[in-house]
């Protein structure tokens, strides 16, 4: 799911093409997407995009006479400029036409959740913000009012958007790995330098990839948005060498979701157990990378 760093990255290649232009045409491929009726759609054809926000993980056009188009890509949903018209394929979901090119909406996969809504006004428009903290824009005090407010891992407590503002599963990875912290260790167990060195990692993370992620975006559209990069130190790494310590990530997979962690530097070396797996394996859940290791090597 594009997270805070890539919707910022869509957003500065947006304004290069779109921000002043006239919306000309919405063809919608798919009826799933639009999730609002009052007002019709047609009410935004032919109005001109006068900004562009970002709301958590939602990209928001800002439209003449107080119209927000708001555009929630889930999982799947990606963004693809063509000068040209092009033509719809399977994975289309819509088209927005401009006098400079056409802007497509496409969701990979068979379960459409992409979701698309026009509202109107500003009360409308803060009816889809879940309001979560937007970090960059916090001092230290807000951000350990809301990473305290409940008791809940580290992993949980940043990726609900309820908490905080844009952060999902890709880069909470990297920013408790930044902050030498455990994905599991709850929020009631952090001493005061644990607290203000993950506030400290998390904007530091979040500016560095949105940063680098804008300033790409500024040569190219970001067509290949991925929750995977080859410079991320542990998110989809699993295995590979930790790059402040060569230890090999590990992961914990619970539903559709994973947390890549090093034990060196985020667990004292312990391995966190898989819940599914030690239900299995019981007392013979490897505790250690040395326990792993010979697992493995027994194998």
């Amino acid at each position: 799911m594009p997270e805070l760093p890539d919707i910022e990255a869509y957003i500065k290649a947006l304004e290069s093409r779109v921000l002043n232009q006239p919306i000309t045409e919405i063809r919608l491929s798919s009826p799933f997407l639009l999730r609002s009726v009052d007002p019709p759609l047609r009410e935004a054809s032919e109005k001109t995009v006068i900004g562009l926000r970002r709301l958590g993980k939602r990209i928001v056009f800002v439209l003449e006479e107080e119209l927000f188009l708001v555009i929630h890509l889930m999982i799947a949903g990606r963004f693809h400029w063509k000068e040209k018209q092009p033509k719809p394929n399977r994975l289309t979901l819509a088209a927005f036409v401009f006098p400079s090119g056409t802007l497509l909406l496409t969701e990979a996969g068979s379960k459409k959740r992409a979701a698309m809504h026009l509202v109107r006004g500003e009360s409308g428009l803060a009816a889809h913000d879940p309001g979560g903290l937007e970090v960059l824009d916090a001092d230290f005090k807000s951000f350990e009012a809301r990473l305290t407010r409940e008791n809940h891992t580290l992993k949980r407590s940043l990726t609900d958007p309820h908490f905080f503002s844009g952060i999902g599963n890709a880069y909470s990875d990297e920013i408790l790995h930044a902050a030498g912290l455990s994905p599991l260790k709850l929020t009631s167990r952090l001493d005061e330098t644990e607290k203000r060195r993950l506030f400290e990692a998390t904007q530091a993370t979040l500016k560095l990839w949105s940063e680098k992620l804008c300033e790409e975006a500024t040569r190219d559209f970001p067509e290949k948005v991925t929750a995977f990069r080859k410079e991320m130190s542990v998110h989809g790494r699993y295995d590979k060498p930790c790059p402040k310590c060569g230890t090999p990530v590990q992961r914990i997979v619970y539903a559709a979701n994973e947390a890549n962690y090093c034990p060196t530097c985020q667990t004292g070396g312990r391995l966190l157990a898989d819940r599914a797996l030690s239900r299995l394996l019981k007392e013979d859940w490897p505790r250690t990378l040395e326990e792993l290791e010979q697992r493995r090597s027994d194998g």
